[in-house]
């Protein structure tokens, strides 16, 4: 049996974030990942190759949309497959400074499916079969992930069903595709697909897309795939699904029918929980294989936190790490960081880009907060202009009588850069975090940024 001070199972971001916090603070620490490398689903099948690729297609729209290539740009057509080949070199890179990060600090890591004996004991079945038991003292940090849901009477083995693991692996490009769930995943890919091009079905069982962001925001989403050519059918829902030789057709309960060469399903995500044993310890899953935790991360096992994709929303990257950290830090020292994990911004890459931190109007109207709102278009930023990217927005909402940043919503070319700005700023402490910040700053010229400047006037003219 080999000993640590904190078992962590799972090496994508959440599991890498605790492993590194741990092991700063002097502890012993193991990591136990059952795929090949590190780096987790982020790295393989979602973030990593799903962005490179999504900035593969967005190069490959400006040269055939540039006038200066002419006719030369039309005629450029690159293939599906061809374009996933540019996010082959990202990963590798990414993998392999990953694995630094664990072999300069001295985390051990082992290959092999992990299993919860007790709150303490784990027993790891290794690629060759042979069983080793880990004990930790301290505890266990579960960060095992997700995986795409695929329910009952789907059949994933068909060539022309995918998930958005599988659509990685499409060897050909389709003509037409129709993407159930329009969440993020599906939103983005419904993008990608439109910008090569591949006729889109994108089918939502709700009323409205992505209803977590701002009302004007998605308003602004909508538009612009309807713009692209994507065809949205909202508060639909799947019935069954027809294969056939050369394409997929979706029944839907509206009685529609839907036939395109490829379906790829989209509607929602399953924690990696299977054969971990939580049910022996009193850590019962849900039925898409989430974990409960506290404020805290801890499972009602005490010695046993879960962080990441793996206990649900809002399943980003960015806050599995900060989430390890937290969970980390509470286990070895019974404390965490103030305001880390707080104000976690949304970044979604369609095309164009979404970000957002801080509440929505929707929510400050219901909370009765007293607000208004700073607009700046992009069409009127001459860094806009240039660059030719002038598709978006950036909103401010405050508050009217502190003046008091609340919320920061963002639409457009690099959003998911421009947001951070805003984030900083709102998070600071008062009376710093208010729109003065923008009014009395001087911003480069011509940039992005600019539009903080812009919509701080803007807010401000609504108010007199």
């Amino acid at each position: 049996m080999k000993e640590f001070d904190v078992i962590v199972l799972g090496a994508g971001p959440g599991g890498e974030g605790a492993a590194m916090q741990a092991v700063k603070r002097d502890q012993k620490v193991c990591v136990v990942e059952r795929h090949r490398q590190v780096g987790g689903g982020c790295t393989h099948w979602g973030t990593i190759p799903s962005k490179a690729l999504r900035h593969a297609v967005g190069r490959l729209m400006e040269v055939r949309t540039n006038p200066l290539l002419g006719a030369l740009g039309e005629r450029l057509d690159v293939s599906f497959p061809r374009l996933l080949k540019t996010a082959e070199g990202v990963i590798s890179r990414q993998v392999s400074m990953r694995a630094g990060f664990y072999d300069r600090n001295h985390v051990e890591v082992i290959r092999g499916v992990a299993r919860l004996v007790d709150a303490h004991t784990v027993e790891v079945t290794e690629p060759h079969g042979s069983i080793e038991t880990l004990r930790a003292r301290l505890g266990i940090i579960i960060s095992t992930g997700s995986r795409p849901f695929r329910p009952p009477g789907v059949d994933f083995t068909h060539p022309r069903i995918l998930d958005s693991d599988t659509v990685l692996g499409l060897k050909e490009t389709p003509q037409s595709i129709t993407i159930y769930g329009a969440g993020v995943v599906g939103c983005e890919y419904a993008s990608i697909f439109r910008n090569l091009g591949i006729k889109v079905n994108l089918v939502n069982t709700r009323d409205k897309l992505l209803a977590f962001l701002d009302d004007e925001i998605i308003d602004a989403l909508s538009y612009h795939l309807r713009e692209q050519g994507v065809l949205l059918r909202h508060n639909e829902v799947m019935e069954r699904i027809e294969t056939q030789d050369d394409g997929v057709i979706l029944h839907l309960q509206s009685g529609k029918r839907l036939k395109t060469e490829a379906l790829l399903f989209a509607n929602g995500r399953a924690g990696n929980t299977e054969g971990l044993g939580l049910e022996g310890l009193g850590i019962p899953p849900d039925v898409r294989g989430l974990i409960a935790v506290d404020d805290l991360y801890r499972t009602p096992v005490p010695t046993v936190y879960a962080v990441g994709d793996v206990i649900g929303a809002p399943s980003l990257a960015s806050a599995a790490y900060d989430q390890g950290r937290r969970a980390a830090q509470h286990l070895v020292g019974g404390e965490q960081e103030p305001g880390l994990g707080r104000d976690i911004p949304t970044g979604i890459y369609t095309s164009p880009e979404i970000s957002s931190v801080g509440r929505t109007e929707r929510e400050l109207t219901e909370a009765k907060v007293p607000y208004e709102v700073g607009h700046s278009l992009f069409r009127s930023l001459a860094r806009a202009q240039i660059t030719g990217h002038t598709t978006g927005m950036l909103k401010i909402l405050f508050h009217r009588e502190t003046l008091a940043i609340l919320g920061i919503h963002c639409f457009g070319d690099q959003a998911s850069e421009i947001i951070h700005i805003g984030q900083a700023i709102m998070n600071q402490p008062p009376p710093n975090n208010t729109l003065k910040y923008f009014v009395s700053t001087t911003f480069n010229y011509p940039t992005m940024a600019e539009a903080y400047r812009v919509a701080a006037l803007n807010g401000l003219n609504r108010l007199f």
